[in-house]
């Protein structure tokens, strides 16, 4: 009987290392185009798989990475939650930065994939791979790198980070002004310009921006 690919051979079969423009102190595993990597997790006989987002540095991701790197005096010591984390990067960015590192991925490709990339850049981060919108944590930061860009998820995200933010856990938010992120509560703490891909965006280069969610009454 042919034995059926791992997930982590998988993931290692169809990306390369590579660091992100805007975080080179971080490697990872990534793809160099979208379609064919689309077409192998399509194959893979699952019923409607989602995209292959965690082969890909995205610029709301890159942005929060690289803002943790350089103000990581203020995650050292603390427990971070990388929600939806693809790649990983902004986890291992954190972990990389003194914080405890956890990463919550539904997709098993992505999984695997945050577990590679954490052992390439010898960092811990631990995998949640369960939906945890709406759970409650003992999270010190969650961070939500470019994903608002979907109706149905920024409706299920934006109430979620509200209580969170309410509770005292901070909540950053990566976007490059996705459709759906709200400019409603937040505060802006840095601006990026972060080289893309035009398979992926359609631009060059995506300003991107770091925000922090102000807690309502």
């Amino acid at each position: 009987m042919k034995r059926h690919p791992t997930h982590a051979e998988i993931f290692v079969a169809n990306t390369a290392p590579a660091a992100p423009p805007l975080v080179p102190e971080v490697l990872l595993r990534l793809a160099n185009t979208l379609m064919p990597l689309w077409e192998v997790t399509e194959n893979l006989g699952r019923k409607n798989p989602p995209p292959p987002y965690w082969a890909f540095a995205w610029p709301g991701g890159q942005a929060l990475a690289r803002y943790i790197l350089d103000h990581a005096e203020e995650f050292r010591g603390k427990t971070l939650l990388d929600f939806g984390a693809g790649s990983g990067l902004v986890a291992i960015a954190a972990a990389k930065a003194g914080a405890r590192a956890v990463a919550t991925e539904i997709d098993p490709l992505g999984s695997a994939a945050i577990t590679a990339n954490a052992k390439a850049n010898h960092v811990t981060v631990s995998c949640l791979t369960d939906d945890i919108i709406g759970r409650e944590g003992d999270w010190d930061i969650v961070c939500f790198g470019d994903m608002h860009y979907e109706r149905p998820l920024a409706e299920r995200i934006t109430p979620w980070a509200g209580l969170l933010a309410k509770r005292g856990v901070r909540v950053l938010m990566g976007d490059p002004g996705r459709n759906y992120f709200s400019l409603s509560h937040v505060r802006r703490l840095a601006t990026y310009n972060v080289p893309t891909s035009r398979e992926l965006e359609d631009r060059d280069m995506r300003e991107t921006s770091v925000y922090t969610l102000q807690p309502t009454i």
